[in-house]
């Protein structure tokens, strides 16, 4: 039986919400900002559906996820529906002069990463991760932006 972990980190980006939104839409660019995604490819045929991989450490995972919900400037809800178990929403708040980019994800941990690791260190390097992951998202917008 797998543990489920869940992280909510935000950030705020001083960028206009549409700028934000069609740079995170964009499934294939994230490994850009974010570190341990190798690729993502959506196929032209079905934009629902997304292959992604993962690596850190050594440790290699793939999965295939569904979008449930895509409202524009607004939210990317998914979840995986083969390979590494994993669900979440990528939620966009329109401050004006700035958005605030909020992921929320949860996934579950393999068995031999749970024998390895114990969840709360695992847990910590994620979400540190996946804080870094935004910012570098956040800087990578205003060059965007700048340009």
């Amino acid at each position: 039986m797998a543990d489920w972990l869940e992280h909510s980190v935000q950030v705020e980006v001083e960028a206009p919400i549409e700028l934000v939104w069609s740079l995170w839409s964009d499934l294939e660019q994230m490994p850009r900002w974010m570190k341990w995604i190798d690729s993502v490819k959506v196929p032209e045929d079905n934009p629902e559906l997304s292959f992604w991989t993962l690596n850190t450490g050594g440790l290699q995972f793939t999965w295939k996820s569904r979008i449930l919900k895509m409202i524009p400037n607004q939210i990317i809800q998914w979840e995986s529906i083969d390979g590494l178990p994993n669900q979440g929403a990528i939620r966009f708040y329109d401050r004006k002069n700035s958005s605030i980019v909020k992921l929320s994800i949860s996934y579950a941990i393999p068995g031999i990463l749970g024998k390895i690791m114990d969840n709360l260190f695992l847990g910590r390097a994620v979400e540190s991760t996946i804080k870094a992951d935004l910012e570098r998202f956040r800087e990578y917008a205003l060059n965007v932006k700048s340009n």
